[in-house]
């Protein structure tokens, strides 16, 4: 599955887009301010409460130190401290501190015995209740599973004992084939549904025990017996029990349910679309959506990965409708009242979470290759968009079959565009989904929307071999799925299609994942998942991005086209099973004919969290090393022995640039000594990055490498020097460099003119002007508005607004506008009534939603747009507006789906955030929304990893961090044992400890870099 991150293209990723406030606002009442644009009166009920003032979660007696910041930045947002009423007071009672008389009376002596006794009684009624029901108690009710009682069998919802214990199914009995009923109903919003399992018991047994979940069993019968079941709702299962054990053998268990179509984006849901005439169209389509733990929402299964089966599946629609399924339409068997029932060929052996329907009014476009049909499928309005995504896909699917040797094996191959779905896309053998977004190219869309559409193919397609053909047992090693399809996007179109430039989007993704392996809430590679929520914790950027890195740190390292040898040898041996990390490894280390353990070395690349610090310390020809556990907040480490198999590259001044000129040497100890052959001026190592580590040099050492560069940019090829960037920076973060050494380096940048490392350069310096922004550093962020103008002022002025075809040119121009436009240098970025380069709409778009008739006009490009790219970046554009009452509005929208599709909430969150005028206002929708945020997106899901990441990330003081604690701490099991909060808090705590370390040197620095300024105007008039 490819998750959707929501500034995926263009890049840079988290691209700033802060608008500079050079003086505070006039102070208004919100309460009393009418609305400046065009929306109902009801639309806009989110009121701010009283302790909304920056002050977050405080009484009106705890302001601390940071009082005076925060009333500045409050009346900066607009709001006004002296006009709130007492019902809005009232709203913070709970914060409050209460002032107690000190007195209390004193209790009689009965009074106190029979408290005792009432006090016993309850304990011991808690204690039944906790031991008997296996539960722990939360706010929300014993709804949690206690997982310190695996042991006890929970109750089932006829209050029996449920027989088995565990979040994983009992092995002892497994799925031989599915035959699968369904109808639909649109309009009534439910479904009607039978399957038939043929079951292997392996080993003899009492119970059957399966998933099944929000599903009305009518009935079921077991060799032709009507059996009863019982039902654990919280786990999500059902099980059907006997009075003698079943012998080993073969039966068949029968199913009969009704169920409603799902309203969220997982399980069997109702989805709809907008016509060209912006009228939104309901009752016209139903689709499937199943990773990892919603094919129990669609039909009752044995719903683990290991648990292959085949199947084979009928679909009952109306006439004016298609149905879809994995496999090719056998027939159509016409029914009574106008139905007609589609029957699928039976499939091959997959996991439960590939099984996909849908039944819909799409058309379609095909073309073969080798021996399978093509398909791309859209609603009808959008079939002039369809052609790029089947060229792409042909061209993929033609490259897999000769780079895999085994062939695709079905005889079909369609890919989707469902306009409502919440990852990028899925990879449901032979029916693959995507977000329309992901699949979709309109006659205006731009190179870098094709280099998207193109990535998410290719991923999809990679995933037909691996995690369809070859599956992880369970989902603690889903990075096999995703890791390899991740990696295998970007080598198939490096290779493919040359010309998208996909190599500095490589670079980005493994910089991203360097960024969140370093903290220490990551987790390794493969790890312990034991809970649901952790299942959909595990579809993170270590999971994708780490995997893939660490695969071409791999290839980087074998030769004679050895990785590709073991990857073939790997999908023949495990053809339609499942593997392990160390399956992988194994097929590889038996072709590699190097003096080289794969499995040893790549075993502590997946064992381990995080990744090593490399330190060099060169004297003369001697070289020293040194490995390292890198942590960004190392002061919380709780493990340091970490050892990894590092397959080190270097390159010096002799040679530096071709790829010949690599040299490589193994480091498995905590220290070792490299000993040049011949005298060096300097040393680079991890050459181009590809290996996943990073490196920090000794004062010399940096030294050398920067007066190299300020010599000549290119000694170092662009993606080394990006690197430096990248590595420079996470070493000041954690306060291993100066920030003066971060800038010493980035003197060489007024000579750069590669995409790599400037857009790294920007959006480094873009991350700490947001965070003194978002501190009401005004006076220091309006210097570093001056210190990025100075370094890439110069590059801005040569950009232009007219049509380029370069995806490099592309990423570069639309960093450096976008950079330019959200701080106002030079006046580079007015409103064009024009044409607009596709790639430059979401910087134009940004600056004319900064006025009401602007926003206003783009509200209703969106509305009736049916051009996926342009629709997506106008809802940018409308989420950046620093607009109190438009911002609130749109987060509503966004989470109901009224007006925006749900599916869009988290890049709503993300686009506001990154502004000033909004972020607070963010923060607390999200806590006052929770509950219904969750009911939308599963707790741990990738979309729920970006909104809290969006709204916390810039937070820096140590109020937000109490405020932060606090309100995940009082979710109970609805989200405080998240990984994800953890890493929250850590970001907190890291920007708190980066501004204390380094506000005095960027302001003594800033205020030189000012006084130079000053002095070169000055200068310039006296010669003038």
């Amino acid at each position: 599955m490819e998750t959707f991150e929501s500034e995926r293209a263009p890049l840079p990723r988290n691209m700033i887009e802060n608008s500079m406030f050079e003086e505070e606002p006039d102070v208004v009442d919100l309460a009393t301010e009418s609305p400046s644009y065009p929306i109902d009166s009801d639309d806009v009920v989110y009121e701010p409460r009283s302790s909304r003032l920056l002050v977050r979660g405080l009484g009106e007696n705890d302001l601390d130190e940071d009082e005076e910041d925060y009333e500045s930045s409050a009346r900066l947002l607009g709001m006004s401290f002296m006009n709130r009423s007492s019902n809005q007071r009232s709203a913070a009672s709970s914060y409050t501190r209460q002032q107690h008389s000190g007195s209390c009376s004193k209790p009689s002596t009965k009074t106190m015995v029979a408290g005792g006794v009432v006090l016993v009684l309850v304990a011991s009624m808690l204690m039944v209740f906790y031991f008997l029901l296996g539960c722990t108690f939360t706010t929300a009710g014993c709804q949690k599973p206690n997982s310190t009682m695996d042991s006890i069998c929970p109750i089932s919802t006829n209050g029996k004992l449920f027989p088995w214990a565990e979040l994983r199914l009992p092995p002892s009995v497994q799925p031989v084939h599915y035959s699968i009923s369904l109808h639909p109903n649109l309009t009534l919003m439910t479904f009607q549904g039978s399957v038939s399992i043929l079951v292997q018991v392996l080993h003899e047994t009492k119970n059957i025990v399966l998933h099944s979940s929000d599903m009305n069993i009518i009935k079921a019968t077991f060799e032709g017996k009507e059996v009863h079941f019982l039902e654990c709702k919280p786990w999500q299962q059902i099980a059907f029990k006997f009075p003698e054990d079943l012998k080993k053998g073969q039966y068949v268990l029968n199913i009969n349910y009704t169920a409603n179509l799902s309203s969220n984006f997982d399980g069997f849901y109702n989805s709809s679309y907008v016509d060209t005439n912006g009228i939104k169209r309901y009752l016209v389509l139903a689709a499937t959506q199943f990773e990892p733990l919603a094919a129990r929402k669609a039909f009752p299964c044995f719903d683990e990965p290991a648990f292959k089966s085949t199947f084979t599946i009928k679909m009952t629609r109306e006439s004016k409708y298609i149905s879809l399924s994995n496999m090719p339409k056998v027939k159509t068997t016409d029914l009574k009242n106008g139905l007609q029932e589609d029957e699928f060929e039976k499939s091959v052996k997959m996991s439960t979470y590939l099984v996909a329907f849908i039944v819909a009014d799409f058309i379609s476009v095909s073309n073969n290759v080798s021996k399978t049909t093509v398909s791309v499928y859209a609603v009808p309005d959008k079939k002039e968009e369809v052609q790029y995504a089947l060229d792409t896909a042909c061209k993929l699917l033609k490259f897999y079959n000769t780079f895999f040797v085994k062939h695709y094996p079905l005889s079909k191959l369609d890919l989707v565009a469902i306009p409502d779905f919440l990852a990028g896309a899925m990879e449901n053998w032979g029916l693959i989904t995507f977000r329309e977004t992901t699949l979709l190219v309109g006659s205006n869309s731009s190179s870098i929307d094709k280099q998207l559409v193109t990535s998410v193919i290719a991923h999809e397609l990679a995933h037909q071999w691996f995690g369809n053909l070859v599956t992880m047992r369970w989902w603690n090693d889903l990075w096999l799925n995703e890791g390899f399809a991740t990696y295998m996007q970007y080598m198939s179109i490096e290779t493919v299609f040359p010309s998208l430039d996909i190599d500095t989007e490589f670079l980005n993704v493994r910089f991203k994942a360097l960024a969140k392996d370093a903290l220490n809430s990551s987790h390794p590679l493969s790890t312990v998942v034991s809970t649901p929520e952790q299942v959909e914790e595990m579809f993170d950027s270590v999971s994708y991005e780490k995997g893939a890195s660490i695969l071409l740190m791999l290839n980087a390292t074998l030769t004679d086209g050895e990785f590709p040898k073991g990857v073939i040898e790997y999908l023949q041996k495990y053809n339609l099973s499942n593997t392990e990390s160390e399956d992988l490894w194994n097929s590889l280390s038996q072709v590699s004919k190097q003096n080289l353990s794969v499995s040893e070395m790549m075993n502590t690349w997946t064992v381990h969290k995080g990744f090593p610090l490399v330190t060099v310390k060169r004297s003369g020809t001697q070289v020293t090393l040194t490995q390292e556990h890198f942590l960004l907040n190392a002061e919380n480490s709780t493990d340091d022995s970490s050892l990894w198999h590092i397959p080190l590259t270097y390159v010096t001044d002799k040679c530096s640039v071709l790829s010949s000129c690599k040299q490589l040497f193994h480091l498995k100890d905590k220290t070792a000594t490299l000993n040049l052959p011949d005298q060096v001026k300097w040393l680079k190592f991890n050459f181009r990055s590809d290996g996943f580590y990073i490196v920090h040099y000794d004062e010399e050492g940096w030294k050398d490498l920067i007066d190299a560069l300020k010599e000549d940019v290119n000694v170092l090829t662009c993606k080394d020097r990006a690197a430096l960037i990248n590595n420079i920076f996470a070493l000041s973060r954690s306060g291993k460099v100066s920030f003066r050494q971060v800038l010493n380096l980035m003197d060489y940048m007024r000579n750069e003119t590669e995409t790599a490392p400037l857009t790294e350069a920007l959006f480094q310096l873009g991350q700490i002007y947001r965070l003194l922004d978002k501190r009401s550093e005004l006076n220091l962020a309006s210097r570093m508005t001056s210190y990025i103008e100075d370094h890439f002022g110069s590059l801005m002025e040569r950009e232009s607004w007219d049509l380029e075809t370069s995806v490099s040119k592309m990423t570069l121009r639309s960093a450096l506008l976008e950079m330019a436009c959200s701080l106002n240098i030079h006046n580079f970025c007015v409103v064009i009534d024009s044409w607009i380069p596709s790639d430059l709409m979401r910087t134009v778009f940004k600056v004319a939603a900064q006025t009401d008739e602007g926003w206003g006009k783009l509200l209703d490009v969106y509305k009736h747009s049916i051009n996926d790219p342009e629709k997506r970046k106008t809802l940018e554009a409308l989420a950046s507006t620093q607009d109190v009452r438009k911002i609130i509005w749109i987060l509503q929208k966004s989470l109901d789906g009224s007006e925006i599709q749900t599916q869009e909430f988290p890049l709503v969150m993300k686009t506001i955030c990154k502004n000033f005028a909004g972020y607070l206002y963010a923060w607390d929708f999200v806590k006052e929304n929770w509950d219904k945020i969750t009911q939308k997106f599963p707790v741990g899901s990738f979309a729920i990893q970006s909104i809290i990441m969006s709204a916390t990330s810039q937070f820096s003081t140590k109020t937000h961090l109490v405020e932060a604690q606090n309100f995940f701490t009082s979710l109970g099991t609805k989200g405080s044992q998240m990984r994800i909060v953890q890493e929250a808090i850590e970001t907190i705590q890291l920007n708190m400890r980066w501004m204390e370390n380094n506000l005095n040197t960027l302001q003594s620095w800033l205020l030189g870099l000012l006084r130079k300024v000053l002095i070169n105007i000055l200068m310039h008039f006296l010669m003038f």
